[in-house]
């Protein structure tokens, strides 16, 4: 290294210079002053150019040979120095350092471009005396997404929390969420917690699990280390929460004890025991139950809980009484996979599928007709018999016939005009709300022949969704995307995002209705053999009721 005279004009920057993010205007003006008042004090440290080049390049002092050139200097001193294999870049870093602090920007960044220049983690934490951790958590920061470190260079730094968050972020994700949140003329402060708020994901910790790596590897789960938390504690981590809670469901199944049970938890993180279960705080004994279930942070939790001895009927003694402490009690009923509101629920989406397509599905004049007659068969149709029956019918039906009057009221129409009237009168007609209007099987019936389901709303809605219970619920998952929760109302929720653009109708509102039901209403409409015979015996013409009058009807049709 040698000290040599030379004109500051003459010296070209390092394109590749530590620092980058420029200097304050009252920086400037002080260290101006400053060499007009006494000269430089710390010569610039210069390199012989490069390349087939025989200038120099500044390594160190880039401000002052600036400053020197502004104060009007035709010389200034300088240290000649050969160029490192790094191109000085650790020099160059150190040398800043013990100056003036770097920007933390420039850090991390700096600590990027050494990484670039082969030097080892192991080594840049040597040379700078920093922990091992503590240069991968700054090259973490050096990869944020460029457009926010050079508006964080600025001054406007979010704090550690907010940073945390946008470090652990893939950079697709850092631009969407900059396009939504970087500044503008008008606003020039980014509001970081909205930015940290739009990249926060739920995190799952390793130490919380309770399944070993060959589950792991199984949901696909890949762990990455928390570089801002304590050191000595495991801070690894995963957002992939449906696989992580997957894999705790699963290491539960295959470690339940013998008289375990997995059980849901409360909106307060709170387990849900059966009913008549008292919870066993002490020691269990043998006869005792256990409960697993995965609290809010999804660590797998494990209850005890008793049942309450069986009771035998008044009056009775069973032989099995000395048994009875290792009985569990009665099972309780298991919720049924639709609750009462979710049949009324079903029973209203049906009728309005129903109406919507007798009012526009085709339907042909023979199936029309059937209809008709089955809407006169339905639960909620009762009319006035002829020999004087108490009326139960419904005033609305008339102006179904009416329709087929002519101004003179005389019995006029069209075809059109009677399959008008056909239609309006099955929409009034037929009913599968769960109220007195219920038009019962027939209506299914009815909807199935002419492809009502088509009709039905989308009922992957959260109001419908919580009418079922957990295992329908799970159930309506299969063939999606979606994954059961541990909490029901999380798998609820995924599934109403799910279907919030699809259609999702469930199984139990289709119309086709079970053949057992309806082969006890066919067999409910058919006409005893005894109750004929009696007939016959009364009247004495049961024959000719029998054989002549569906004759009658047939010519009539004809």
């Amino acid at each position: 290294m040698q000290l040599i005279k030379v004109d500051p004009r003459a010296l070209k920057e390092n394109p590749d210079r530590m620092r980058q993010t420029k200097s304050t205007p009252q920086a400037d003006a002080l260290l101006l002053a400053t060499i007009k008042a006494v000269g430089i004090v710390q010569p610039p440290v210069i390199t012989p150019e490069t390349g087939g080049g025989n200038g120099y390049v500044i390594n160190a002092g880039h401000r002052r040979a600036k400053q020197a050139i502004a104060a009007g200097l035709e010389e200034i001193d300088v240290l000649v120095d050969e160029a490192a294999n790094d191109n000085g870049a650790m020099r160059s870093m150190v040398e800043n350092i013990a100056r003036e602090a770097l920007n933390p920007v420039d850090q991390w960044r700096a600590i990027e471009r050494l990484v670039a220049l082969a030097w080892t983690e192991e080594a840049i934490g040597v040379a700078l005396a920093l922990p091992l951790r503590q240069i991968r958590k700054l090259r973490l920061l050096a990869n944020v997404l460029p457009a926010m470190l050079d508006h964080m260079a600025k001054g406007d730094m979010p704090d550690e929390r907010q940073l945390r968050t946008v470090a652990a972020a893939s950079v697709d994700e850092q631009k969407e969420v900059w396009k939504k949140h970087k500044p503008s003329k008008a606003d020039p402060q980014v509001s970081w917690w909205s930015v940290a708020q739009a990249l926060q994901k739920t995190r799952m910790f390793a130490r919380h699990a309770s399944f070993g790596d060959d589950l792991a590897k199984a949901y696909g789960i890949h762990w990455v280390e928390d570089l801002f938390a304590p050191a000595d504690e495991d801070s690894r981590y995963t957002t992939d929460v449906e696989a992580f809670l997957g894999a705790q469901q699963e290491w539960m199944t295959a470690n339940l004890p013998k008289k375990g049970i997995i059980a849901e938890t409360t909106n307060y993180g709170e387990v849900k025991l059966p009913p008549k279960a008292e919870r066993v705080h002490g020691k269990p004994a043998k006869s005792d139950c256990t409960a697993m279930y995965l609290d809010r942070d999804g660590r797998v939790q494990t209850v005890h809980y008793r049942m309450p001895a069986a009771r035998n009927p008044k009056g009775k003694t069973g032989s099995g009484s000395d048994n009875a402490p290792d009985d569990v009690g009665e099972v309780s009923k298991p919720r049924p996979d639709v609750t009462r509101k979710g049949v009324e629920m079903i029973g209203d989406y049906r009728t309005d599928a129903l109406r919507e397509a007798l009012g526009r599905a085709p339907i042909e004049d023979d199936t029309l007709m059937a209809l008709l007659i089955l809407a006169f068969a339905s639960q909620n149709v009762s009319v006035t018999t002829g020999s004087g029956g108490t009326y139960c019918g419904h005033s609305r039906l008339a102006k179904n016939a009416a329709a087929l009057f002519d101004g003179a009221g005389k019995l006029s129409f069209d075809m059109d005009t009677l399959r008008v009237a056909a239609r309006t009168m099955l929409v009034d007609v037929f009913s599968c709300r769960e109220n007195a209007t219920n038009s019962g099987i027939v209506a299914r019936v009815a909807g199935e022949v002419i492809g009502a389901d088509t009709f039905l709303p989308n009922m992957g809605t959260d109001d419908f969704l919580s009418c079922l219970s957990r295992t329908a619920l799970e159930a309506s998952c299969k063939d999606t995307p979606v994954l059961p929760r541990q909490r029901v109302k999380d798998t609820r929720a995924a599934l109403v995002e799910h279907f919030k653009e699809g259609h999702f109708v469930h199984p139990a509102a289709l119309f086709a209705p079970d053949d057992m039901k309806l082969s006890q209403w066919l067999s409910s409409g058919e006409t005893p053999a005894d109750a004929d015979e009696a007939d016959e015996d009364a009247t004495g013409m049961g024959d000719d009721l029998s054989d002549e009058e569906p004759e009658a009807f047939r010519e009539a049709a004809e």
